[in-house]
């Protein structure tokens, strides 16, 4: 497992030995597993605050859905979703907050507001002067591979060859990033598990892993309560498991330990209380 140390503002994360979870808070009435519950500025705190107390390193808040064939929300609405969020945890936790968005005015407002690290499941397409502001910042970035945008991603993705795909495309995303002043050491990159690819590009993204790991980078992954598995539940047991479902948080545990076995750096997670005593006892095991 490759190990890499990343110090910024006040923060660091020491990424190798200890896997590191990223809790997930969204703001939003349409995420797919917690849309609407988080919606109520008040509830949104409580939540972050209990993701952060249930062990997250990184709490990675975000005010529009990428769901496959979500709308996308204006700059205003999505800054009025995160932003008091942002402003009310930063002065009570300890842990960075990352900023999930693809836009750069609101990856400015967030950043001013107290979040730390910009979380780009574009990396940098959508807006490229997301970049930009990154920089200016001085924080860390994580690139997210996605083939088309959310609201298209999932109509007949095709690639010839899954994972020399995704990796010219961190590479060429991660370099036009270091031209723009990000440092090297601020990047980190997230392959993207369901965003753009079927059922079996997302098991063979997992299975094949160690060569995004091989890329010298950190690596993040978010299998939490996607689709994939729901889908891969479902045809099994011959009924429907739902991103609410209690089948689908017991099969994210083996998703995560499986990405964690095969070098992810970071998981990004909405059960944070589930997944540490699992992360603990792999890191165990990789770690002798």
């Amino acid at each position: 497992m490759n190990s890499f140390t990343i110090k910024w503002n006040g923060f660091q994360l020491e990424l190798g030995k200890k896997t590191c979870i990223m809790g997930i808070l969204n703001t939003t009435p349409d995420s797919f597993s917690d849309g609407g519950k988080y919606l109520n500025r008040d509830a949104a705190v409580s939540h972050g605050l209990q993701l952060v107390q249930d062990g997250a390193d990184i709490l990675d808040i975000g005010g529009e859905s990428s769901r496959p064939f979500s709308e996308p929300v204006s700059a205003m609405e999505e800054m009025e979703r995160v932003i008091p969020v942002i402003e009310k945890l930063a002065s009570r936790i300890k842990v960075p907050i990352s900023i999930d968005t693809t836009k750069a005015e609101v990856a400015n407002e967030a950043l001013k507001a107290g979040a730390s690290i910009i979380n780009d499941i574009s990396a940098f397409n959508i807006d490229p002067e997301m970049a930009g502001i990154a920089a200016a910042h001085n924080v860390p970035v994580i690139l997210m591979h996605m083939k088309g945008k959310p609201k298209t991603m999932q109509v007949n993705p095709h690639y010839d060859d899954l994972m020399q795909e995704i990796i010219d495309f961190l590479f060429q995303r991660a370099e036009f990033a270091e031209k723009a002043g990000i440092k090297k050491e601020y990047i980190i990159l997230d392959p993207g598990i369901g965003f753009g690819k079927t059922v079996e590009h997302n098991l063979m993204l997992i299975k094949n892993l160690k060569q995004i790991h091989d890329m010298g980078f950190p690596v993040l992954m978010g299998p939490s309560r996607k689709s994939f598995v729901q889908k891969i539940l479902s045809d099994i047991n011959k009924k429907e498991i739902t991103a609410a479902s209690v089948e689908t948080g017991q099969a994210t545990l083996a998703a995560v330990a499986a990405c964690v076995m095969n070098g992810a750096h970071i998981v990004r997670v909405h059960d944070v209380a589930a997944v540490k005593p699992l992360i603990q006892i792999i890191d165990a095991i990789l770690n002798v």
